[in-house]
């Protein structure tokens, strides 16, 4: 259902000012609202709800910073742009203080007007939205949420439990992928006294590294080519929350500088601008690279990598602690019967058996994902063995052979003499581009390297465009 235009309240003891406003917010789209005095303008906005009051600092009945205050006192959430005379910058500001989301200044230009009007609402959408996804996040987030019952998993509860009481902490998650990093950094924040404020995720891989830097801290306009316009960056829309960045070990070397700085000052600059930003956000990183050797390859930076692990979590993964596999999958099984509004009951013996017997190299996530894909196959109120996966499903002796985890050793014949190690290191590339299928972030794992040094290495060797 598309949401209808917004509604405008537009309060102004001038009749040219409001009628000329009524006019051009009119031919926005947006449904528009008159009021003459102080009074007025509560009485409509209590009756009416607008989405936005545009409010005169000068009124005949009343201050205009008075009604602002009483406007806020009856919705705290009022979205409020205040219309000051030249000169009246000082109330301005003090509107500011007290919670009017921006002012213009007459004689104002009307298309900066329209600007501030268009900003304005799509900040109290993104509010919504940001509320709304908080409201979703945070089902499925809580202590009760990481399940088991092995010593492993009660010993992290507990863990979690600590960390989440002490706000400040920065946090670093290491464990294998699946094994429930991004689970626990969102119990961990709304578990914590920042639990009302946002929590966003990034995965230091997901985007070109050209871009993650505006992502993380905003542009000034003019910044570079295409940016035509001021970007907020993510540090300053989670203020007062949680960042949770994912894969921290692949960020480049001047990225985590400027990360270093921001946790340990709180400040940062947008990209292109002269001006620090002050910022209340709590870190939480996740790696499932061993960053020790990140740091002896100089890939990753000491001061960081001590800055983050003032409180590390490691995760174990779910081969070593199978009594928690079906705890596990019966909790999955009663979630996706709410989502899927089914009445699975449990899992056939022989099924909870296999389930038991697998090693789950994808851990908890490759369990969870299992479970789903079995649901959706089944008929009945029961999960049986045809319904997993063949190498689930069947016998230890007859599954195939786990996937290597490293590069190919040498053949035990190796020459003695004329092989040159360009040549050696260029099998080694190109056999671990073939063992994940050309993922460059896998590859770089088996090997040892970051990423970048694994472009850096396709490109000497042909594998890649120099463009």
């Amino acid at each position: 259902m598309t949401p209808g235009p917004a509604t405008i309240l537009v309060v102004d003891d001038e009749h040219l000012i409001r009628w000329s406003l009524e006019q051009q917010l009119r031919r926005e789209g947006y449904t528009v609202l008159l009021a003459e005095t102080g009074a007025e303008a509560l009485s409509r906005a209590q009756a009416e709800s607008p989405d936005l009051i545009l409010l005169d600092v000068r009124l005949p009945d009343a201050d205009g910073l008075e009604i602002l205050e009483r406007l806020r006192a009856g919705d705290p959430e009022a979205l409020v742009i205040m219309i000051t005379a030249h000169g009246g910058v000082q109330s301005a500001v003090r509107a500011m203080k007290l919670g009017a989301h921006d002012y213009v200044i007459k004689p104002f230009d009307m298309e900066e007007l329209k600007l501030t009007v268009r900003k304005a609402l799509e900040t109290r959408t993104l509010r919504r939205d940001v509320a709304r996804f908080q409201a979703e996040l945070r089902h499925g987030s809580g202590l009760g949420d990481i399940v088991g019952l092995s010593r492993a998993i009660r010993d992290l509860k507990a863990l979690v439990q600590r960390i989440a009481q002490s706000d400040a902490t920065t946090v670093l998650l290491e464990g294998e992928s699946g094994t429930g990093k991004d689970l626990v950094a969102r119990v961990i924040h709304f578990e914590s006294a920042r639990a009302k404020h946002p929590f966003l995720a990034v995965n230091c891989v997901a985007l070109p590294e050209h871009l993650l830097e505006s992502e993380l801290f905003g542009h000034e306009r003019g910044a570079f080519t295409d940016a035509k316009a001021l970007k907020k960056g993510l540090f300053e829309q989670t203020d007062g929350g949680t960042m949770y960045l994912d894969e921290i070990g692949d960020m480049k070397m001047d990225l985590q500088a400027k990360l270093l700085r921001l946790i340990e000052e709180k400040t940062f600059r947008r990209v292109g601008g002269m001006r620090d930003l002050r910022v209340d956000v709590r870190i939480i990183a996740a790696t499932n690279r061993d960053l020790a050797k990140a740091l002896e390859a100089g890939e990753f930076r000491k001061d960081l990598y001590y800055r983050l692990k003032v409180f590390p979590i490691s995760l174990a993964p779910l081969r070593e602690h199978p009594e928690d596999i079906l705890p596990l999958a019966k909790h999955f099984i009663a979630r996706f019967n709410r989502e899927m509004r089914r009445e699975i009951l449990d899992l056939h013996p022989e099924a909870q058996a296999c389930l038991t017997r697998y090693a789950w190299p994808g851990n908890v996530r490759e369990l969870r994902n299992v479970l789903e894909r079995a649901m959706i196959l089944t008929g009945g109120e029961m999960l049986h063995l045809e319904h997993l996966p063949p190498e689930v499903g069947a016998s230890p002796a007859d599954r195939p052979p786990a996937p290597q985890t490293s590069p190919k050793a040498l053949p035990a014949a190796f020459p003695m003499e004329g092989v040159r190690l360009e040549e050696v290191e260029r099998d080694l590339v190109r056999m671990a581009l073939d063992a994940t299928e050309g993922n460059q972030v896998r590859a770089a794992r088996l090997l040892g390297i970051s990423r970048d040094a694994l472009r850096n290495r396709m490109k000497k060797f042909g594998f890649l465009s120099s463009s």
